[in-house]
């Protein structure tokens, strides 16, 4: 299409051409005395033409000849770039490859060739940029080295070249996270966390930083602030909804551990949300821990309501080993005071499901509590052979022994203790 245009416009200016020049009788007269020179005007015209083309040839040849100095210069600075360009390359590939020796002598050549070029008054616009990037280079090296002092140096270089203008802001941030993650790899969690408060707002809340901050905030201890970030995290999608499940439930457990008294614990159960309260593991845990710490009974029984019903609808969601520990922390729960809506509870999970070994004994301990010594003693003998844990075996033998002794029957409460002493 565009040879076509072309076309038709040379066609149009020989046409243009044809007619201005074709019945054009002017003459053009120069005087020269003692000469005189007739010219026709379209011969004029055409040497007007040829001069000024010279005109303008000459002119471009003599600027050019004016610039052969700058270009020179230009070219000479070029090439010095292109080399410091070719050895940050150069000390990026030896560091990946794990050659940190030469990574960081070809970072310190290009840190050089860098400044040689800024003292020639030929610095780069970019070349903020590059000094950040071989000052963080070489101490990355250091770093993988074990040279904590060189390490340190040039991380302060790095960060003064990326304050002092003419860098990305980006180049700071990167800057400050490799710092902070140094400083976990030398267990220094307060260090990395300083670190990441140097930050931005935004920056702050990224993933790279989230995650530093977790490790961080783990090393030290601050189990809260580890779990707050956790779910940033699992909202950030960091990770898979099976780790990150398995994360949370990870740093609330040690949170659960960690208090040291029933109110201490209640806090820090009310600070778990609704998804977390409601994980068997966490809500059995924290049970066990609130008996440990003699808190109130009530408060267990109201914790282990919700697992409780979860093993009811969806049976197959729990194993023995969750059904017996459950059935361990509700007796432990119960057998201070007499919780009838519980005990009646209990019994109607085991009336429908009345093949449960784990139900049977739990109905027949609530019998137990409620003086129901016949009904007790029925379901707990009934129970004792398939219990599926040696302690609900050995406890359920104690209580037949103990009711044995009750009714005065000796052989029974010899053999009931022999049994539990057996396991």
């Amino acid at each position: 299409m565009r040879a076509a245009l072309w076309l038709v416009g040379l066609f149009a200016v020989a046409v243009a051409l044809a007619l201005f020049a074709g019945d054009n009788e002017g003459t053009v007269t120069v005087f020269w005395p003692p000469h005189r020179i007739d010219l026709s005007a379209n011969l004029a015209l055409l040497l007007l033409g040829l001069a000024f083309t010279l005109l303008y040839l000459a002119l471009r040849a003599f600027g050019a000849l004016l610039e052969l100095p700058r270009q020179a210069r230009r070219w000479r600075t070029q090439q010095r770039e292109r080399a410091t360009h070719a050895l940050l390359i150069d000390a990026t590939a030896q560091h990946t490859a794990g050659r940190y020796l030469r990574a960081r002598k070809a970072a310190e050549a290009a840190l050089a060739r860098e400044q040689a070029l800024a003292e020639s008054g030929e610095s780069p616009p970019h070349a903020g940029g590059l000094r950040v990037l071989s000052h963080l280079t070489v101490a990355e090296s250091a770093h993988a080295l074990q040279d904590q002092a060189t390490r340190d140096q040039h991380l302060d270089l790095a960060l003064a070249a990326a304050s002092a203008g003419g860098a990305a802001p980006e180049l700071r941030e990167g800057v400050l996270l490799r710092a902070a993650r140094w400083a976990l790899n030398d267990r220094d969690p307060a260090g990395a966390l300083a670190r990441l408060e140097e930050l931005p707002t935004g920056a702050r809340r990224r993933t790279a930083a989230l995650r530093i901050q977790l490790k961080a905030a783990r090393q030290a201890g601050r189990l809260a602030e580890a779990m707050e970030t956790a779910r940033l995290l699992a909202k950030h999608r960091a990770f898979s909804p099976e780790a990150a499940r398995s994360l949370v439930r990870g740093l609330a457990a040690d949170l659960i551990q960690g208090a040291h008294d029933p109110v201490q614990l209640q806090q820090v159960w009310a600070g778990l949300d609704a998804a977390e309260r409601a994980m068997p593991e966490l809500a059995l845990r924290a049970a066990q821990r609130m008996l440990a710490l003699g808190g109130d009974h009530a408060v267990v029984r109201q914790w282990l309501r919700p697992v409780w019903e979860q093993m009811l609808a969806v049976p197959d969601a729990f194993d023995d080993a969750e059904r017996v520990r459950l059935a361990r922390v509700l007796e432990a729960g119960m057998a201070a005071s007499a919780d009838h809506e519980w005990l009646a509870r209990v019994e109607a999970a085991h009336q429908a499901n009345p093949r449960s070994a784990i139900l049977q004994y739990m109905a027949g301990m609530a019998c137990l509590h409620r003086g129901l010594w016949g009904r007790a003693q029925l379901l707990l003998t009934q129970a004792v052979r398939a219990l599926p844990d040696d302690g609900l075996r050995r406890h359920a033998w104690q209580a037949l022994a103990d009711l044995a002794e009750q009714r005065g029957d000796e052989p029974a409460a010899a053999e009931a203790w022999k049994q539990a002493a057996l396991g």
